[in-house]
């Protein structure tokens, strides 16, 4: 009788079970499918990484507890540190790659590193007498000329991660940073593609990346409380814009001269900004400021290049003459479009959770649980279609 009881309440189980799936939203049900761990979306995207330094070499070496294994065609070597050879050489050679181990060296199309069975692997890479950084993923090395491409390809939630740990304030309260990470994997999830060899970049054309915060950081904790949420519009996720500093107001895309987009980025008052305005002033030459128009984000990109990102900080300023300079004056610091992490700092330090945060700087959207977006889904605006633009601070 007990195992009768047994049988029938395990198919009343099967069956509510059955009955919530179809109840979850379709991109929900991915979720069950792709998640390959605790922590992990199993969604990899591919990130093109010290590429602002345009190396013709690098380095990469294994951490303490990490064994990592090289492949250049067929041969394969392995750096452990244990085994006292962990690092390797890697510059430009003839039409690939050169990779030094010790005294060894072995030519290649393009080198690979992963974990002993392929997998995602903790290493460091490096600019000699550059950079250095530590990833978590695996690793491809080709030549383009004389540059070596480094492509990281990590798993999604990695890559919040370490977005949020390098986008966000030291200071920023916990609800700020699950906003902030919400904001980061929307734009992960609905616009990849940005170059011709990755997905993303890890500079601010993107969104800027660094290494992985540590376990239990406030970076980490924020990105695991929203594991797998996204900013939808229209029942479709849309890449998230954000800024450093609002003058008060968000702006729209239109209002600085930019295409639209898949979300219409409402204009909505920012009270933090506008009684704390973050003020800047700067000068530049007369001939400098002749392409430059206020609220007009190309001309200010494309001024910031040449002279650095402290020039024109926002496209909230006035302008002086002084002799053959002008004197800038302005407040904001970005292009004032969506999330304001100034605010949003502020609307969490009052009490406010991530949703009521998220609610006010993008009205009219809904958070969902969707870890995968196919490239190419029809019906997106994705930020490549005006691809000058710099997505969080700049």
């Amino acid at each position: 009788m007990k195992s009768t009881n047994a049988a029938a309440l395990l198919i009343v189980r099967l069956s509510l079970t059955a009955a919530a799936l179809l109840l979850l939203p379709v991109c929900s049900t991915v979720l069950a499918q792709s998640v390959r761990g605790e922590g992990s979306s199993g969604v990899d995207i591919h990130i093109g990484v010290l590429g602002l330094f345009h190396p013709s070499q690098v380095s990469v070496s294994a951490p303490i507890g990490s064994a990592l294994v090289l492949h250049t065609g067929d041969e394969r070597i392995v750096l452990e540190k244990s085994s006292g050879v962990d690092s390797a050489s890697i510059r430009v050679s003839g039409d690939g790659v050169a990779v030094t181990t010790g005294t060894r060296v072995v030519r290649a199309s393009k080198l690979t590193v992963s974990g002993r069975n392929g997998e995602e692997v903790e290493f460091v890479l490096a600019i000699p007498e550059k950079i250095t950084r530590r990833y978590r993923g695996t690793l491809q090395i080709t030549r383009s000329d004389d540059t070596l491409i480094a492509i990281v390809t990590m798993d999604r939630e990695t890559a919040v991660a370490s977005v949020v740990a390098a986008e966000s304030a030291p200071d920023a309260p916990l609800e700020a940073l699950k906003a902030q990470a919400v904001a980061a994997r929307s734009y992960l999830a609905a616009s990849r593609g940005r170059h011709q060899e990755f997905d993303f970049c890890d500079t601010t054309h993107c969104q800027f990346l660094r290494e992985p915060p540590a376990y239990g950081s406030a970076a980490a904790v924020a990105v695991a409380a929203t594991r797998d949420l996204v900013l939808e519009y229209e029942s479709r996720p849309f890449p998230a814009m954000y800024t450093r500093s609002c003058s008060g107001r968000t702006r729209t895309p239109a209002q600085l001269g930019l295409s639209s987009a898949a979300y219409p980025y409402y204009s909505v008052e920012c009270k933090y900004c506008r009684a704390h305005p973050a003020r800047w002033s700067s000068r530049i030459s007369a001939q400098d400021a002749t392409a430059l128009h206020s609220s007009d984000e190309a001309a200010r990109l494309s001024l910031d290049r040449r002279l650095g990102w402290a020039a024109v900080q926002s496209n909230d300023f006035v302008a002086k003459k002084e002799s053959d300079e002008l004197l800038l004056a302005g407040t904001g610091k970005g292009h004032g479009i969506g999330l304001c992490q100034s605010g949003a700092k502020a609307m969490a330090e009052q009490g406010a959770d991530f949703r009521q945060i998220l609610s006010h700087y993008y009205p009219n959207t809904t958070v969902s649980a969707c870890p995968t977006l196919p490239q190419g889904s029809g019906g997106l605006h994705r930020l490549r279609d005006f691809p000058d633009f710099h997505l969080p601070h700049e």
